[in-house]
Order: C-alpha cells, then sequence, then structure tokens
C-alpha cells in the first residue's frame, strides 16, 4: 500500500492536546467533593443494608444491594488514583552514560540508544512511516541511536523496508511469547542503555528523547510511559451541518440555536471512546506519587539495567520457588527427610531448564506483568514515571471488530495476572502501589456488578417486583445528595476532560469483560491478537446482540409498565416507574454508544 492510500494521511496535520494543567484550587475542590461523595455515598449503602431492602423479595434485593456495595469499593479504589496530581520534575538531557549512574564508575562515554519498532503482519509501509520519524528524532547532545525492526513476521518485504530505510532488521525463527518474546529475543541482539519501544504504527516526534531521557538522571528511575495519542480519531460533524444537510436552511438554523444553549455538539466523534486522555492525563498520571504508573508498550522508554536485573531476580526466584516445590512433593510421596545430594543437584537443574529466562513476561499483557516485577523489587526501589506531554501518535481501532479483539486482550490478560499472580499478595510492593494495581484489577470485576444495574429495572418493569422496600421520599433523600456530589466531584476531578462518555463506555464494556472473565476462570489461555490497523468491513451488529437486547427490553418495559400502570391498574407505584425508567434510559444512553459504533461506517 502507497502512502498516499493510507486513510489517516488526511489526518497529518493534527497535533496533539496540551496536558492538562495541574490546579491547586480545582484539585483542592475535588478532593473535598471525593471526601463528601463518599461519607454520603457511605450513608446513602448504610441505609439500603439497614432499611430499604424489600424482605419479600430478598432474591432480587440482596444482589442489588451486594453490587452497590461492591460498585462503592471500586469508586473508593477510583478516588484513591486520582487524589492527587503530583508530576516528577525533569531533569536536563544527560550528555553522557555517567549522567545517569549511582556513581561515578562509568566511563564518561555517548548514551546508547536502541529503538525497537515490534510488528508481525502489519503492512510494512506502515512500519516506513514509523522509521522515517524516528530517524528525525534530536537531541542537544551527541548520543548513538540505533532504530531496529523486530519483525516476527519473518517478511521479506518488511526486511526490504528496513534496508531501504537503512535501520536494522531483527527476526527469529519462531513466535514464542508473542511481542514480549519478540523484544526479548531483541535485547539479545543488542546493547543500547536506554529501550525506546514502539508498536508497527507508532510515529514518534523529534523531542521524545529531549523530553524524557532527563528523568533517567535519577538512577532508580526504571522507565518512563508517555502518553499514547490517537491522531486518526474521527472528528465528527458539527449538529448545525448535519440538520442542514438533511432539512436545509431551517435544520441549520435549528443546530447553531441547539449549539448556542449547549455549546458545540459534535455527531459520530470518537464512536469507540478511543481518547486515551482520561486514562493518560488523568489516571496514569495521578498514579506518579505513588510510584505505580505502569508501562502501556508503545511510547516508553527503558533502562536496560533496571529490565535485566529486575528479569534476573524474577527468574532466580521463580527457580527456587520451583524447586522448593518439587522438594516438598518429592518429600510427601517418599517420606525421606534427607534427599541425596546428586538428585538434588538434578532436581535444580531441572527447574533452570524447565523456567524460562525472559527480561520481559511471557504474558499477552506483557507489559503491566513487567511492571509489577519491576515495582515489587523494593531492595532496588525503581521508579517510574509517567511523562505528561504526548511524545508520538499511533492508530485507533476503527471499527468494532478491532475495537472488541484489543480490549478482549486488554480484559483477558490483566484477569489472567490476578488470578495467577495477584498483585496484592506479591511481596515488595508498597501498600499505594497494591492500592494502584487494585484498582486496575478490580475495575474489570464491574462487568458483574454492572449486569445486575442493567437487568433490574427490565426486572422491574415486566414483573413489579422492586428491590427497595418502597420507592419514597426516604430513598430520594439518601440517593439524590449522593448522585450530586459524585457528579461534582467527576467533574472537578477531572476538569478538562469530557468524562461522561468514557464513564458511560465503562458500563458498555460489561460483555467483553464477562467473556475475558469466563475465559480466563475456565483456564483458557487467552490468545494473542494483533490489533488489526486497517479499518474491517462492514457492520458488526453481532458484537452488539446483547446491547440490543438490553436496549429493546429497557424500552419495552417501560411501555409495558407505564400501560399496566396507567390502564390496568396493576400493583406498579408511579415513582417506582418513574425512578426505574431514569435508571433505565441512563442504561440505554450508555450502551447505545456501543451500538453506534456498530453501526458507524467512515465512509
Amino acid at each position: 500500500m502507497k502512502n498516499q492510500e493510507f486513510y489517516f494521511i488526511k489526518y497529518e496535520h493534527r497535533r496533539p492536546p496540551e496536558p492538562l494543567k495541574n490546579s491547586i484550587f480545582l484539585e483542592f475542590f475535588w478532593q473535598v467533593l471525593a471526601c463528601l461523595s463518599l461519607i454520603l455515598g457511605g450513608r446513602y449503602l448504610y441505609w439500603r443494608w439497614m432499611y430499604s431492602l424489600n424482605y419479600d423479595a430478598l432474591w432480587l434485593a440482596l444482589p442489588l444491594v451486594i453490587a452497590e456495595t461492591l460498585a462503592y469499593n471500586g469508586l473508593i479504589l477510583f478516588f484513591v488514583n486520582l487524589w492527587k496530581t503530583e508530576d516528577v520534575p525533569i531533569g536536563s538531557p544527560p550528555e553522557k552514560i555517567s549522567d545517569c549512574a549511582l556513581d561515578d564508575s562509568l566511563e564518561e562515554r555517548k548514551i546508547s540508544v536502541d529503538i525497537f519498532f515490534a510488528t508481525y503482519n502489519e503492512d510494512p509501509e506502515l512500519v516506513r512511516l514509523g522509521i522515517q520519524d524516528a530517524k528525525k528524532i534530536t537531541y542537544p547532545a551527541p548520543i548513538d541511536i540505533k532504530i531496529f525492526v523486530l519483525d516476527d513476521g519473518r517478511r521479506e518485504e518488511m526486511r526490504r523496508v528496513a534496508q531501504e530505510e537503512q535501520v536494522l532488521y531483527i527476526s527469529r525463527e519462531n513466535n514464542i511469547g508473542f511481542k514480549a518474546g519478540n523484544l526479548r529475543n531483541a535485547m539479545d541482539h543488542t546493547s543500547g542503555d536506554f529501550i525506546v519501544i514502539f508498536d508497527a504504527d507508532t510515529r514518534p516526534f523529534p523531542t521524545i528523547l529531549t523530553n524524557t531521557l532527563g528523568y533517567f538522571r535519577d538512577p532508580s528511575v526504571a522507565w518512563v510511559q508517555t502518553p499514547q495519542w490517537f491522531y486518526d480519531i474521527p472528528e465528527g460533524v458539527a449538529l448545525s451541518a448535519f440538520l442542514e444537510k438533511s432539512f436545509g436552511i431551517l435544520g441549520k438554523t435549528l443546530g447553531k440555536t441547539i449549539e448556542r444553549i449547549l455549546g458545540p455538539v459534535q455527531l459520530g466523534y470518537d464512536p469507540f471512546v478511543n481518547d486515551p486522555k482520561m486514562f493518560y492525563d488523568v489516571i496514569q498520571r495521578r498514579r506518579n506519587w505513588a510510584n505505580a504508573a505502569f508501562c502501556c508498550g508503545a511510547g516508553s522508554i527503558h533502562r536496560r539495567d533496571a529490565i535485566m536485573e529486575a528479569a534476573l531476580k524474577s527468574y532466580s526466584s521463580t527457580v527456587t520457588n520451583d524447586f522448593e516445590r518439587t522438594l516438598k512433593k518429592l518429600k510427601r510421596r517418599t517420606k525421606d527427610k534427607e534427599i541425596p545430594p546428586i538428585l538434588l543437584a538434578a532436581m535444580r537443574g531441572e527447574s533452570v531448564h524447565a523456567n524460562e529466562f525472559t527480561p520481559y513476561k511471557f504474558h499477552v499483557s506483557e507489559d503491566i506483568y513487567t511492571s509489577l516485577i519491576i515495582h515489587a523489587d523494593r531492595e532496588r526501589g525503581w521508579k517510574s514515571i509517567l511523562h505528561p506531554r504526548v511524545e508520538s501518535k499511533m492508530l485507533s481501532p476503527q471499527d468494532l471488530l478491532s475495537w472488541t479483539i484489543q480490549r478482549f486482550k486488554y480484559a483477558g490478560g490483566t484477569l489472567d495476572i490476578f488470578f495467577h499472580d495477584n498483585p496484592l499478595f506479591r511481596k515488595g510492593l508498597s501498600l499505594p502501589q497494591k492500592l494502584m494495581y487494585g484498582a486496575t484489577f478490580y475495575s474489570y470485576f464491574g462487568c458483574l456488578w454492572n449486569l445486575l444495574f442493567l437487568a433490574a429495572p427490565i426486572v422491574y418493569f415486566f414483573s413489579g417486583v422492586s428491590p427497595l422496600a418502597a420507592y419514597d421520599l426516604d430513598f430520594y433523600l439518601h440517593i439524590l445528595p449522593f448522585l450530586i456530589s459524585l457528579e461534582l466531584a467527576m467533574l472537578f476531578g477531572t476538569w478538562g476532560i469530557a468524562s461522561y462518555q468514557a464513564r458511560a463506555s465503562y458500563l458498555s464494556f460489561f460483555y467483553v469483560n464477562l467473556k475475558a472473565l469466563y475465559t480466563v476462570l475456565r483456564g483458557k489461555k487467552i490468545s494473542f491478537h494483533v490489533t488489526p490497523k486497517d479499518r474491517q468491513s462492514g457492520r458488526h451488529l453481532r458484537l452488539v446482540w446483547p446491547h440490543i437486547t438490553l436496549i429493546a427490553l429497557t424500552l419495552l418495559g417501560i411501555g409495558y409498565a407505564s400501560f399496566s400502570y396507567f390502564y390496568l391498574k396493576t400493583d406498579y407505584t408511579l415513582l417506582g416507574i418513574i425512578s426505574n425508567s431514569f435508571w433505565g434510559l441512563n442504561n440505554v444512553l450508555a450502551l447505545s454508544l456501543i451500538l453506534r459504533a456498530a453501526i458507524w461506517n467512515a465512509d
């Protein structure tokens, strides 16, 4: 494919947004409102457990109040994550490698940087664009920069692109460990002091090293993660332009009037909620104070010594634990307290050969897994940093199939780590780090209570059974203060970002996360699928059948309950119908986001 045929060429003029400005006044209001929200939320939950349960329908009342309690626990973790912004000062760009060392033992030589482009089946011409941008990287001092294409697809076309661009090409005979194995293999063939990891579609800016290597003047900094920015996110169409196209001048006038009242309204903007600003500029950035910002792969810069040192310690620990487990099993079976030295040596050798030494953990979520291992090395005290400024651009999933593959991989990989190497029980992590990692892992269990939140109003509409003893004034006096304070807290806590779409999409993730949870609990391996970089043709309604079903049942339920109350005079209550209708319509609005994505067409 020639460059001019890429769909994203028309977006080349776009520039990344500036990092959110840190305001002590906004942060103060956020913290006050967050505390108020949690107090009112605790008050509401106490009332729910003690005074509001419908004991005639505990089969519905009890699961729902448990779901509310679990969601409240997630809110606490989320608020801890967002508590404060504490950016790490950037040192001046180091000139020699000795500027980045703990002592003066290193020789006075130039810094060497290896830039890795990991690729498997992506278009070689796409990778070429990233290589060409990497060759434009500048630095205020003489340093040795080498660019490597890590081709796990073993393609002659990719080798030819590397040769034409005069960069180095590395491949291997197998795909063991997928991306992690690809990176490990590259480290065996390279020797740079620092490693910069890019995906096949990453396009670095010339400033990436100038603006990040200064952090490594602190010899305990293991890696720096820069925000990922998707420059191809659809901008959408202004409401006035859309209505003008459909209804002429009257439509344009109506659209302009609405926009004067509500502000700019863009139809079709970011249909897949790919904008990562919420994740990087708020969630990850506010983990700096706890030294818990984890690596996200593309756009990250790593100190080679930190990776290798952590890998050696992890490997040694794994071999030792494997040997001790085998020894205990042998003693139980043979009932011998003394094992012959020759057999012990053989067992140790078997443990060494049975475990793979790898700088990057062989896992579908190798980035966060490797981050856990490095953060847990308390003896060494490695630090991570989220650099707030965008230093590269990438492509976002442009269809629901690609989006689903990516989200399933994230969810499944994270849940697999939780069940098989739970960070809450990992020695070496500090309490703040455990809370931050815990917030990440806990969020993926939200699919369980979100499913209950989606189903509860539907149950009420068709059965008339309420989880509450009554929808009365007492209910509103407890829930409304909590909901209002929560919205205000989120407004100040995410100031500068339109957070509703991100929060609504979290509700719509329930099906993908449920599938991932079910897959992990069954013991099935989460396969590594490369997220497609090309738009997948067609509409993908089959991927959203649960969402369509829930939307249809909610809307039908509102009609059925209303008809039953007003015309059949059944046992529904007006406040019950109103409360559940607001609840159900909010669910419909949130689910409609992914429905819109399923039918969205770039053309």
